[in-house]
């Protein structure tokens, strides 16, 4: 019984001991990813894909989003209460500084001018008569004092009452377009109740934020590129005018402001083809286009859109003796325009910063970048005879490079520009047409190692294909390094 246990163990063991040696064998000329290693000298290559380095326009601009505004815009409001005797204006009519829009009720303060007018005339009579009479010692001084002091009074009673009428005009400070009206003659209106609308269209601003990091980059007088997506296919161009000299604190944002004419803007080319042409203008209408169309639309019998210096008792205080250009001291800088274009503000602009252009920037894809230490590599594919000569020392550490070998790693330090793309600028590094990896560079530790180019959608072999397939899997790789 004892022999037979022994004879069993050895048996076993002996099963046992060939499994392991078969299985070495089997494995003992395989990579670690299950591809059989051929045989010979050298290292393993290693399975990378590459990209030429090229040139490409590339444009350092930034992106953002925007508001159209008025260049001026504002609510006009009354100083004072009363009732709307006439209107100088229709919707959306065009005015020019110093209309008058709104006319209240002013028959009271034209009374009271009236009457410190007469004050101010008996005053000066008063003073005239003293003056003489004092230079004839009849009166003492203090008359003429006293008739002096008079004649101010009526004189400061005068401009008084002359503002109080002045109030009674709303005047427009610039030349624009009104709104749409919601009052009419009759209506009691409040002091500072909202009556039209004034917006000064010619010039519109944008306003849009950009991060902090572009600051050293920005300058009043730059030129910006906007899209409205409200007038799609057209480019407008806009110039900086001004930056905030705040950064908004929650966003890192820096606060802009550009200038543009309200014009139609240019047609934006088509990716592939010229600009489209412009849209073709309204042909002006005939008389008797004109007056088919007029006598289509009954005018207002009332007198709302005619100008109030047409209209009975609304002679100007100017008129009536009270100082000139009252209103004058209300009037914007801006003098403002009453023309019209497309845009409108409260449109939705796509705002485009150009820094720069650069019509021949060297490119790679940014897959190709290796960040390492703050420091930025790529690995350049060079043949084995470019490789720099190693000292002995260095040499026993370096990969034993394969007989017939057509492109071997160097890892090369870049400075990077513009990205834009997936593609990063090259700055300083590389040229034109060097091929540099774009994956697999995290298998190259160290110069010098040889690489085998794989073309980019190629299916790579399957491990279960086992030893059969090497031969296949070398000849694939012999084509693939001719």
């Amino acid at each position: 019984m004892a022999s037979k246990k022994i004879y069993s163990v050895i048996a076993v063991a002996g099963i046992l001991t060939a499994s392991v040696v078969a299985w070495w064998y089997q494995n003992a000329n395989k990579s670690p990813m299950g591809i059989t290693v051929p045989s010979g000298t050298g290292a393993r290559a290693i399975g990378v894909e590459l990209v030429n380095v090229k040139k490409m326009l590339l444009r350092d601009d930034a992106e953002a989003v925007g508001t159209l505004r008025s260049r001026q815009n504002v609510m006009m409001r009354p100083e004072v209460a009363g009732r709307i005797m006439a209107l100088g204006f229709g919707d959306g009519a065009r005015v020019n500084a110093g209309q008058v829009l709104v006319q209240l009720d002013d028959t009271l303060q034209r009374a009271e001018v009236q009457q410190s007018l007469a004050q101010l005339s008996i005053a000066k009579a008063n003073q005239k008569r003293n003056q003489e009479l004092v230079a004839q010692n009849f009166v003492a001084q203090r008359v003429l004092e006293e008739s002096v002091a008079s004649l101010q009074v009526a004189e400061a009673q005068v401009g008084l009452s002359c503002a109080r009428l002045e109030r009674m005009r709303i005047v427009a400070p610039f030349s624009g377009v009104v709104g749409i009206r919601n009052i009419n003659v009759g209506d009691f209106v409040k002091d500072g109740a909202d009556l039209i609308n004034l917006e000064d269209i010619g010039m519109l601003y944008v306003d849009y934020r950009l991060p902090e990091r572009y600051q050293a980059k920005l300058a009043p007088g730059q030129v910006v590129e906007l899209k409205i997506d409200a007038l799609p296919g057209r480019l407008f161009k806009a110039k900086v005018e001004a930056l905030d000299p705040l950064i908004e604190p929650n966003g890192r944002s820096i606060g802009m402001r550009a200038v543009l004419a309200n014009g139609p803007g240019e047609p934006l080319a088509p990716p592939g083809g010229k600009k489209p042409d412009a849209p073709a203008e309204k042909k002006p209408e005939t008389a008797t286009a004109k007056n088919s169309s007029a006598s289509k639309v009954s005018k207002p019998s009332d007198s709302v859109n005619r100008p109030v210096s047409e209209m009975p008792n609304l002679a100007s205080p100017q008129s009536l003796g009270c100082p000139p250009n009252q209103f004058d001291r209300t009037r914007s800088a801006f003098a403002g325009s009453n023309t019209s274009g497309p845009l409108r503000p409260g449109m939705f602009a796509r705002v485009s910063a150009v820094f720069a252009v650069k019509p021949d920037a060297l490119v790679v894809p940014e897959e190709a970048i290796v960040p390492q230490g703050g420091r930025q590599f790529v690995i350049k594919a060079i043949a084995p005879s470019e490789l720099p000569a190693q000292p002995a020392s260095a040499n026993a550490s370096a990969p034993e490079i394969p007989p017939g070998t057509q492109y071997v790693s160097k890892r090369v330090e870049v400075k990077l520009g513009i990205r834009r793309g997936g593609q990063v600028e090259i700055t300083e590094g590389l040229v034109e047409g060097e091929p540099v990896v774009m994956a697999g560079q995290q298998r190259l530790q160290k110069d010098g190692t040889p690489l085998r180019v794989v073309e980019l959608g190629k299916p790579p072999s399957s491990p279960a294909s086992g030893a059969a397939s090497s031969p296949a899997n070398a000849a694939s790789n012999a084509s693939a390094s001719r």
